[in-house]
């Protein structure tokens, strides 16, 4: 039952993370998302092969204690926007900021819950693991996200900072290189040490629990 919570808990935050991106897209000018009715929280327009079955599934086949995945993007067109330049790299980051605001939002819950020892103790305690994982998951996702290896979010955001052709070449990368670069490096577990820490700290920082 567990496994099956965090399989949804990680559809709904991956979902919220690309409409998250359409809706920016859309807000600076680019309906592209919109008329490809991608701005839904319908599962199904959402799903990627990669990575919303494929991944979790080596990732739980594997024990990974960290379950990752991302839905297919939404489609952006750069040209569309008011300044590709500035909004590429916001829209990009809207995604994570998305998930930051739940991880923020289940961190709060949790400290609330804790206020309250006679509810914690009785259907306090479900709801309190449900906002557990949704807690981790929406901090792993920003974390991983903003590592810049194309075509991660972080990617786009880190081409602000390059000259226009060190961008380009930078963004031609193929994804499916990145992807399975990524794979290797959570599959490894290096990444892993890495980033664990990261998400210990801000896991207990927003809910008073240590996550490992």
């Amino acid at each position: 039952m567990e496994i099956f919570i965090y399989v949804v808990v990680l559809l709904f935050s991956i979902i919220i993370h690309e409409v998250a991106h359409g809706y920016a897209a859309y807000l600076r000018g680019d309906d592209t998302a919109k008329a490809a009715g991608r701005l839904t929280l319908n599962p199904i327009p959402h799903i990627d092969i990669i990575g919303t079955i494929l991944l979790p599934i080596a990732l739980l086949m594997a024990q990974s204690p960290v379950l990752f995945g991302w839905a297919k993007p939404v489609p952006i067109n750069s040209y569309r926007l008011k300044n590709p330049k500035t909004d590429i790299p916001l829209v990009s980051f809207a995604g994570p900021l998305s998930n930051i605001l739940l991880a923020v939002l289940s961190g709060m819950g949790i400290r609330v819950i804790k206020m309250m020892p006679e509810f914690e103790r009785g259907i306090g305690a479900s709801i309190e693991s449900v906002l557990g994982l949704m807690l981790i998951v929406n901090v792993v996702l920003p974390v991983i996200n903003l590592v810049p290896i194309p075509p991660l979010d972080g990617s786009k955001v880190a081409t602000y900072f390059m000259p226009r052709w060190l961008a380009v070449k930078y963004m031609s990368l193929n994804q499916y290189v990145g992807f399975a670069v990524l794979f290797l490096l959570i599959w490894s577990g290096v990444l892993g040490k890495i980033i664990y820490p990261v998400i210990s700290f801000f896991v207990a920082l927003l809910s008073g629990v240590q996550f490992m």
